[in-house]
């Protein structure tokens, strides 16, 4: 007999996509292999998001109510194989939860890709019905032996009865939790541009109602796109040369122009340009630059963000206003839907923190909203829903990001509206109704190392699956490397003897081993605070700050004898702020700081083995230069785009990453000599499915290794008049 219940045809989870009819599973538009078996256990699970499933309805659905076998382990296999091909742990479940001695559950949002039909798959009746019971049962004539004990036995019970009466009433009239909101998936290229917060690159859409403006990643770098609310479907724009790499401002109110910024400039503040949303010549605003900006409610003039300033560009005379001066670097501005209040994201460049904060249409009545809701700070980007009635945005709590909601006249106890499994960021509404748009992020990356003879990426050793930063002791014996959770972990370089060198409280950017390999020189920062330059032993211990500043400090390497350490400064992406940026050496033994010579408006410090040179990097990031420490020189040897510069063991070459440039090659150049070579780029990946990748160092034979990124996330929706 078919079950009652309405399953879907398509569906939508993440980065995948389920045809319960066809009994396919696409991730990103790949197609997966599954089973049958298992297939048909995903199914049932998929029909019932958030409800438990139980081992009896599993068995009698897909094995029938008087099969014989395994059954357990069966479907444990089964649960095991639906795991695999989602990349789901019983540890840290995602999507399929497992109830000790009783089920599963799917726990990941379920959208509709698709209409409803009935269900699917041939639901036998579990068990034999059951008789009604008896309303009434003939009394028996009462015993006047029936001894007191008895009789209070009788009066006890009827106590107990009452008292279910009572409980059952209560439940009853006790108020119901309000249902979940149905989220609803619209995109599956599982290409939206994430963004990098830590980056000043916050993720970034608009919408007009009809389509939502949202940049992608495509060979390397974001592309400007527009999707249609209804289908889903996405059409790259054709965008001017000056932007080859787009980042989103906003939406006009008639929703006829983008105000964008090119995101290949590593510079903080940007050139802001005019785009039609039908296609066309570009108008790049005239003396504007800025690090983000939003329309004013009259479309007239444009306020943009520059430094720790708010001001008003009118685009009649090109004539400029102050409208605020803030303490910290605006970002994602929105105004109320009638125009009278302005709210935005601040962020902290020496906390790296982000905040609420709302000033009025004159500039006046700057405060933050939210204050100390969270800590370390991390409401960001939020947008009221078009008839005013919710403002949603997205805060971490817990370690994962989430959309919350709060009444739109007011600034007090939000409510959550999504709860993972994947991280919901970005939310932003059309002009009319409480409908919202957002981005479901779940990035999908692994670590490769380059096969010269093949002249292709292949996978990392298992145990560094997790690294984003490695490096080896100048004798190979060693490997320490970071995790995605800002962890450093060291081991053999077989991967035996593997410890956690920093406590989770210190979130680690990157690491260098001393050349004794028994010190580690650490960039890293406790929550709400600076960047800062630590060191711990090689077996771990309590971290040691040899410097005791409130500014950001960063890259530290060491000196060929181990005494002094040379660091420098963030950029400006990391964290634009007050004073002087230059590399700077500090002596161990003294404490002493003295200032490279000629050093000014350079970060990114590598000194070499042998101690002779120091390469470093221009602020912009379009330059390496060289520093002869006998001469006090510095040169030019590489006038590209550059980041991430790592020595080879012999000193004799320096391998960098051209993160910038088209299809992102690794080189390798010579020293003294200059000779620049390409080791590997964009097609050196297999299949085709890297959207983009990051230079994570050097194995023990200068062999680079990288982390390729697949997968970055989709669009949503959810309608907040649901209930």
């Amino acid at each position: 007999m078919s079950s009652s219940h309405e399953a879907v045809v398509r569906v939508g989870f993440g980065l995948y996509e389920a045809n319960l009819q066809t009994g396919e599973l696409w991730k990103a538009g790949k197609k997966l292999k599954l089973q049958s078996q298992p297939f048909k256990v995903l199914t049932a699970l998929l029909e019932r998001p958030g409800e438990v499933v139980t081992r009896e309805e599993l068995q009698v659905r897909l094995w029938g109510k008087d099969s014989v076998g395994d059954f357990d382990h069966s479907l444990g296999t089964a649960i095991n194989k639906i795991r695999e091909a989602l990349g789901d742990t019983a540890d840290n479940p995602r999507f399929v939860e497992t109830l000790a001695r009783r089920g599963y559950r799917f726990i990941a949002p379920v959208s509709d890709l698709a209409g409803k039909v009935e269900s699917l798959i041939e639901t036998p009746v579990l068990g034999e019905t059951l008789s009604p019971l008896p309303t009434s049962v003939p009394a028996k004539p009462w015993d006047e032996s029936v001894s007191t004990l008895g009789k209070g036995w009788w009066l006890a019970g009827l106590l107990c009865g009452l008292a279910l009466i009572a409980a059952t009433v209560l439940y009853i009239s006790w108020p119901s939790r309000p249902p979940l909101l149905r989220i609803q998936q619209l995109t599956s290229t599982g290409r939206i541009a994430p963004g990098m917060p830590t980056m000043e690159s916050l993720p970034a859409a608009a919408t007009d109602g009809v389509r939502i403006f949202v940049p992608e990643i495509e060979e390397g770098r974001p592309v400007l796109s527009q999707v249609d609310v209804h289908t889903g479907d996405l059409q790259r724009m054709s965008l001017p040369q000056e932007l080859p790499s787009p980042s989103l401002g906003d939406l006009s109110p008639d929703g006829s122009t983008l105000l964008l910024r090119s995101h290949l400039s590593p510079e903080s503040e940007q050139p802001l340009w005019l785009v039609p949303t039908s296609g066309g010549s570009a108008l790049r605003l005239a003396n504007v630059v800025g690090h983000d900006a939003t329309w004013m409610p009259d479309g007239k003039s444009v306020l943009f963000a520059t430094g720790n300033q708010l001001i008003v560009n009118r685009l009649a005379d090109g004539g400029s206003t102050p409208f605020a001066t803030l303490p910290g670097r605006a970002f994602w501005m929105r105004w109320s839907p009638d125009g009278k209040l302005l709210r935005f994201t601040l962020m902290d460049p020496i906390g790296h923190t982000l905040g609420l904060w709302e000033a009025k249409s004159d500039g006046k009545g700057l405060r933050r909203i939210l204050d100390n809701w969270s800590k370390p700070g991390s409401e960001c980007c939020g947008v009221w829903t078009g008839d005013g009635r919710y403002f949603v945005f997205q805060a971490d709590r817990g370690g994962s990001s989430d959309l919350w909601r709060m009444d739109g006249k007011k600034d007090t106890a939000p409510v959550r509206v999504t709860d993972g499994p994947l991280n919901f960021a970005a939310p932003v509404s059309p002009k009319t109704g409480r409908k919202i748009f957002f981005l479901g992020l779940e990035t999908q990356s692994v670590l490769q190392i380059y096969n010269a003879a093949q002249r292709v990426f292949v996978p990392a050793p298992v145990f560094l699956a997790q690294a984003t930063r490695v490096e080896y002791t100048r004798d190979r014996g060693w490997v320490l490397w970071t995790d995605g959770q800002g962890r450093l972990w060291r081991a053999h370089a077989d991967g035996s003897e593997r410890i956690q060198v920093t406590p989770d409280s210190l979130q680690v950017f990157l690491a260098h081993w001393s050349p004794d390999g028994h010190r580690i020189a650490l960039m890293a920062r406790e929550p709400g605070k600076a960047w800062q330059i630590y060191l711990v032993g090689a077996e771990g211990g309590a971290p040691d700050r040899p410097l005791a500043e409130k500014r950001n400090a960063a890259d530290p390497s060491w000196s060929a004898d181990g005494q002094q350490i040379v660091f420098g400064r963030v950029s400006d992406v990391m964290g634009k702020e007050e004073g002087p940026r230059a590399l700077e050496v500090l002596d161990l033994r003294t404490h002493h700081v003295t200032t490279v010579p000629g050093s000014e408006g350079l970060f990114s410090p590598r000194w070499s083995p042998d101690g002779r040179y120091i390469a470093a990097l221009s602020l912009d990031q379009s330059k390496l230069l060289l520093f002869d420490t006998t001469t006090d020189a510095w040169r030019t040897i590489a006038d590209t785009t550059a980041a991430d510069p790592v020595w080879s063991a012999d000193g004799k070459a320096i391998y960098f990453h051209a993160s910038l440039a088209e299809t992102q090659p690794i080189y390798r150049i010579s020293v003294p000599e200059g000779k620049l070579e390409q080791i590997a780029n964009l097609a050196s990946f297999a299949g085709g499915a890297t959207a983009d990748y990051f230079f994570c160092g050097l194995t023990a034979g200068d062999v680079p290794i990288v982390r390729s990124r697949t997968g970055t996330g989709n669009l949503y929706s959810i309608n907040l008049e649901e209930r």
